[in-house]
């Protein structure tokens, strides 16, 4: 058996590492294809590498012999065709691969889109997802004094707040009237604006990026906005979501069936015969032809794992658990669980704000006031008790009474949860 694994984020490590712990080295071969780096590392940790608080050795979760031990061979290499009938796999060197089993966890690209002179910028324009986005960015960083970066999401916040550490002055362009609405509510979206205009960052609120300007030798010099203000910069941040990396399949002998990202059913097979996709490029296809895609790294981790399952020959019938994230905006605390956007109208929320600090929970419930969800912002929680609380169907009037059992700030810098302010919101 020959399992080929396309990426070694952290989907396809995982499925290496889960097809290991089944089978020694003499029973099945396993080699991971990678085009980014020659080691695994943590891509939710790039903006401490970027700040300087670790090495980019630091990001690496495993010691770098890890694959050596396990006998895991790592290709640097680029996929660039697939014969499904041939069970073969191309790389861009001219080698090719024989498979058993192929699995694609080709991951996900950052989206930019067609704004006036951007195909002039030959330098200055950054994403940041990948290894090579932080080359560019500690690049460009001493050269510039000024930045805009545009998308008011997780990863803009991100190299915002990075760009703020090496002393640049950032403007942040926001489409929406508040921060990241997909995720926040508007009271908890106008409590981040607050803080990060608080740490000098220039907050645009519903002002979009229109046109790029660059110098003579083609790096950016600056940026032209929806609402007619023109903004000088040397570098410009793009970080307007990404799309699963699917193109280069339609340039393949055999092509799986593809939509907004690789389409597979709950056992993370695709159209293909023993070729699967898993992590932020799967699409994932329900009984009733609904889709979905999760890109966001738990996700990816429990994708890998099942996805390794299902080549085995294991029954796997994924299905999508109970969202959970958690992440820091500047000094902002952020644990998320549960259902709290796109919430149907009659839903409530119990809101509720400390009034001196920086620090608020939005705890989400139903029409049998059973809750289905959390916001909570400014400090830490344990996840694993909001989830179980939502699993077992707990009433708001009980989960408001024994909320200090979910804290987990150090127990003298817990905010006493009487002091909080309290309104209801419903949608």
């Amino acid at each position: 058996m020959h399992y080929v694994i396309v990426g070694n984020g952290v989907a396809g490590v995982e499925a290496a590492l889960k097809i290991r712990e089944r089978y020694a080295p003499e029973e099945a071969k396993i080699t991971v294809i990678s085009e980014e780096t020659d080691y695994f590392f943590s891509r939710t940790a790039l903006m401490y590498a970027y700040m300087d608080l670790m090495t980019r050795k630091d990001l690496e979760p495993f010691e770098r012999k890890v694959f050596d031990n396990l006998k895991i061979e790592l290709v640097r290499g680029r996929a660039v065709d697939l014969d499904a009938d041939a069970h073969t796999l191309k790389l861009e060197d001219g080698k090719t691969l024989n498979y058993t089993k192929l699995l694609l966890a080709v991951g996900a690209k950052p989206n930019i889109f067609g704004w006036d002179g951007i195909k002039d910028a030959k330098d200055g324009v950054v994403h940041f997802v990948s290894m090579q986005d932080l080359d560019a960015c500690e690049r460009l960083t001493p050269s510039t004094k000024s930045a805009v970066v545009v998308g008011g999401g997780l990863i803009g916040i991100e190299l915002v707040e990075c760009l703020k550490h090496h002393g640049v002055n950032v403007t942040f362009l926001i489409r929406e009237p508040f921060y990241w609405p997909m995720a926040l509510s508007s009271e908890e979206g106008a409590m981040v604006n607050g803080h990060m205009q608080a740490h000098g960052v220039d907050v645009r609120l519903e002002e979009e990026l229109s046109k790029v300007k660059v110098d003579a030798n083609g790096r950016v010099s600056g940026v032209e906005t929806n609402k007619g203000n023109a903004i000088e910069c040397q570098m410009l941040g793009i970080c307007v979501g990404v799309h699963a990396n699917k193109e280069w399949l339609n340039e393949c002998k055999s092509t799986p069936e593809l939509g907004r990202g690789i389409k597979v059913n709950r056992a993370f097979e695709t159209s293909l015969p023993d070729v699967y996709a898993a992590g932020d490029c799967a699409e994932i296809v329900r009984e009733d032809g609904s889709t979905f895609q999760e890109t966001i790294w738990y996700s990816a981790k429990l994708h890998g794992q099942l996805a390794a399952r299902s080549m085995m020959g294991d029954a796997v019938d994924y299905e999508k658990p109970l969202f959970y994230n958690s992440s820091k905006f500047f000094h902002i605390e952020y644990t998320t669980v549960g259902e709290v956007v796109n919430l149907a109208k009659g839903i409530r929320s119990l809101y509720r704000r400390h009034p001196k600090k920086e620090i608020s929970q939005r705890i989400v419930y139903n029409e049998a006031n059973q809750v289905i969800g959390f916001n909570m912002l400014g400090s830490r929680w344990n996840h694993n008790v909001l989830e179980r609380w939502i699993h077992e169907r707990r009433s708001i009037e009980w989960v408001r009474k024994n909320l200090a059992q979910a804290q987990f700030d150090v127990e003298f810098g817990r905010a006493k949860l009487e002091e909080f302010d309290e309104k209801e919101i419903v949608q």
